[in-house]
């Protein structure tokens, strides 16, 4: 086999459905994948984000709210590349933890990914290729206090992603995890009150007394980052790889 058959940068003719496509991780996936040629569909609750990639990427908006899970049902996806990264995070101890509030975070990390899968495996084995990229998180191998449904919901990820990569090995297709660390996105800047006030430290001490403090490389992972990963992932080359969780965490869970 050629090399040139094990270029990870062509996803030329490829489509790609990124959920949380309109900011951060999401943002940074669709733009990494258009540009190395894939048609992207971006799917986000805020149609105005959405739009806004979408146009800046040659793509198309999907306009959705994820966590309506009976809306999933019966949808079919004709997609080559599934990222599955929109999420939330609420932050507080189990014994004060809103029981909806932690319904609503699995509906969305871990039925939503399950629905979304559902419907675009039919096609992936019709064509003998499909890439599952589900961005999880460190926090899917390892825990923190006062994120009981944000863990759970990541370590359910993890297991479901294991189970895609059993059945769609026969079929050419695969299912991974990224697991990075806390991430330079809105969804990272919006913990750091929360994070301030469980701990009752000042914000500005929240970054490096909290987020860093279990890595070895002391800074945020950049978004880009996240979606080269992704890109390698969706290749040609990574063909053989699947079932994986790539750490992305600065030395975190080597711990």
């Amino acid at each position: 086999m050629s090399t040139e058959a094990f270029l990870p940068a062509d996803l030329d003719g490829r489509r790609a459905v990124v959920t949380g496509g309109g900011s951060g991780i999401g943002e940074a996936c669709a733009r990494m994948f258009a540009a190395l040629g894939a048609k992207v569909v971006v799917a986000d609750v805020n149609g105005e984000a959405a739009e806004r990639v979408a146009a800046d990427t040659g793509g198309t908006a999907w306009t959705v709210d994820l966590s309506d899970t009976r809306s999933l049902e019966e949808l079919s996806l004709k997609t080559d590349i599934l990222v599955n990264n929109a999420g939330i995070q609420r932050i507080n101890p189990i014994q004060d933890f809103d029981p909806d509030t932690f319904r609503l975070i699995h509906r969305l990390m871990v039925e939503s990914p399950f629905l979304l899968m559902r419907a675009a495996l039919p096609g992936m084995y019709e064509r003998g290729f499909g890439r599952i990229i589900n961005i999880s998180s460190v926090h899917g191998l390892r825990a923190s206090a006062f994120k009981s449904a944000y863990v759970s919901a990541k370590h359910a990820l993890e297991g479901l992603s294991k189970v895609a990569a059993l059945e769609g090995g026969p079929h050419g297709v695969t299912s991974n995890c990224i697991n990075p660390a806390y991430v330079r996105t809105p969804l990272v800047e919006a913990q750091i009150a929360d994070q301030a006030r469980i701990h009752s430290i000042p914000p500005d001490e929240v970054v490096s007394s909290i987020m860093l403090t279990e890595s070895a490389v002391k800074r945020l992972v950049e978004p880009e980052e996240v979606a080269s990963l992704a890109a390698w992932l969706a290749g040609a080359g990574a063909g053989m790889v699947t079932a994986a969780s790539y750490t992305m965490d600065g030395g975190w869970s080597a711990r």
